[in-house]
């Protein structure tokens, strides 16, 4: 069978000459500018088109394409191989039924053996009428002899397969006695089997041939109404997971939104978490960092104020005393050390400031391995140089720590300052240290004035002090920030047991590092 196919032809010179289809090229010197508001609409569908929502349905409806596309040809082909199956069970029956009669060898209805091929060819096609869509044809002796195509689609067969099978029909005996195969039509494709056979000197073939356009029409049918029926379902399928993908962002949405509104000012925005999974899991992490950055800012906004506040006084002090300098040398004199030292207090201010930022800083502990006991001695030993007590010492811890030897002596010296401006001369001031269990202690006891207990929730916080620590010093409120900075850089903590009148006991506890000793350590 020959083919045509239709193919749009179009001219090459017309074709280059004709300018593609779109908006005129701007001119050399550039177009105008687009609107604002074109700018933004394009800028809008970009982000749409670009949108985790868009490629999340672009990438469920090309899954649910490609699945389709590969369900529908392998039902087609699974359809076709099982008719292709029927139809040569068809096939082999009709042969069957023809080696059959043949190898009875006498005629049914004279008794007698057949005397050629011609005689059991008409028998056979007399007796046997065609099923549908079937045809039966018979040749002797390179010529055709019998058809039966009633049942047959087509009232002709092709020529070339005529000439095949007469040809068939004159070989010599040691030819193939069957053979089988299809050929094309406008209908679809034909199968067909024949059978050779020989009675005396005649030869003969008899064909039979199956078209099952019905059931390939079927086929067809099924494959059109189930592309359409699946282009239906993609479409609903896509409008759906647009709306579910829509519901299932709409936390992100939120989220989005959120992280939009939220300005250093105002941190009080949240994201309304409903139901449960993933969505929700995240819309109350993003809460909980929006709490922990609104603390965090909240935290800095009150140290800025309070390190603003602590510094104004003696840089206002250094000021006022500036400008009222006369020309007395010994005002001059008086004046000159009360800047100095406010300018010491400022100093030891920043240094305080400057440590406290440090603390956040991975790098801030340099911890090596240190002998408690030799610690404590040379912590008591600086110690009694800050002022005329009586010093003394509590307990000594025998234990090797790994530890910031700095870092610890820094914290313990504030707590004996500390405990230098709640005491007087008579007064005692005791360090002592003991390590027991898992965890390291470290303390300053004195009987000083003591603490009240509204001050001891307060007095670890950074430049804050107790109700009456400025009749008594002119400190920055930052010590015992450092102390308690310090202990939590080593895992611990810090506790307080103070009785207004009977004097303080601070105490650092250090969980005892898990780390081996270092090999050059004795004893390790």
């Amino acid at each position: 069978m020959t083919s045509y196919t239709d193919t749009p032809h179009v001219e090459g010179d017309a074709a280059a000459a004709a300018p593609p289809p779109g908006p005129a090229a701007a001119p050399p010197g550039g177009g105008p500018e687009r609107p604002p508001e074109q700018r933004e609409e394009r800028q809008d569908w970009y982000r749409a088109i670009r949108s985790v929502r868009t490629r999340i349905l672009a990438s469920y409806v090309v899954l649910l394409a490609v699945s389709a596309v590969v369900a529908m040809f392998g039902i087609r082909q699974l359809l076709f191989s099982q008719l292709e199956d029927r139809v040569q069970e068809s096939l082999e029956q009709e042969v069957r039924e023809f080696d059959q009669l043949a190898a009875v060898g006498n005629n049914p209805e004279t008794g007698q053996p057949f005397t050629s091929v011609r005689e059991l060819l008409d028998l056979y096609l007399a007796r046997n009428v065609p099923s549908q869509e079937e045809a039966l044809i018979g040749f002797v002796d390179g010529q055709f002899h019998r058809s039966a195509l009633s049942q047959f689609p087509f009232d002709r067969l092709p020529l070339e397969e005529l000439s095949d099978w007469e040809a068939r029909s004159s070989r010599e005996p040691g030819d193939p006695q069957s053979a089988v195969g299809h050929f094309d039509t406008s209908l679809g494709k034909a199968y067909f089997r024949a059978r050779r056979i020989r009675i005396g000197e005649s030869a003969g073939v008899l064909v039979v041939t199956i078209l099952p356009a019905a059931e390939i029409e079927d086929i067809n049918d099924l494959q059109t109404y189930g592309a359409a029926a699946t282009l239906g379902i993609l479409i609903l399928a896509s409008v759906l997971a647009w709306l579910i993908a829509g519901r299932v962002l709409a936390p992100v949405r939120l989220l989005t939104e959120t992280a939009h509104s939220i300005s250093e000012s105002d941190l009080t925005q949240r994201i309304e978490v409903r139901g449960a999974g993933e969505a929700a899991d995240m819309a109350k992490s993003f809460n909980a960092m929006l709490d922990r950055l609104e603390s965090v800012f909240q935290s800095q906004r009150e140290f800025v104020q309070d390190a603003s506040h602590e510094l104004r006084d003696p840089l206002t002090i250094c000021r006022g005393h500036l400008e009222l300098l006369g020309d007395d040398p010994e005002e001059r004199r008086a004046t000159t050390a009360l800047v100095l030292d406010e300018l010491d207090r400022i100093g030891r201010i920043v240094d305080d400031l400057q440590l406290l930022a440090e603390a956040e800083h991975p790098d801030f502990l340099r911890r090596e391995w240190i002998d408690l006991e030799l610690l404590t001695h040379e912590l008591l030993a600086k110690a009694t140089a800050m002022a005329a007590r009586r010093w003394g010492l509590d307990g000594i811890g025998s234990r090797m720590i790994l530890a910031d030897r700095q870092r610890l002596t820094e914290a313990v010296m504030n707590l004996a300052h500390n405990a230098v401006q709640h005491t007087v001369s008579h007064d005692s001031i005791a360090i002592g240290s003991s390590a027991n269990g898992g965890a390291v202690r470290i303390w300053v006891r004195d009987t000083g004035s003591g603490i009240s207990a509204e001050d001891q929730e307060v007095i670890f916080e950074r430049f804050k002090r107790g109700s009456d620590a400025h009749r008594r010093y002119r400190g920055g409120g930052l010590g015992l920030a450092i102390v308690k900075t310090v202990a939590e850089a080593h895992g611990g903590h810090v506790e307080l047991d103070s009785r207004l009148g009977e004097g303080s006991t601070f105490t650092m506890v250090i969980p005892v590092a898990t780390e081996r000793r270092s090999s050059w350590w004795p004893g390790s």
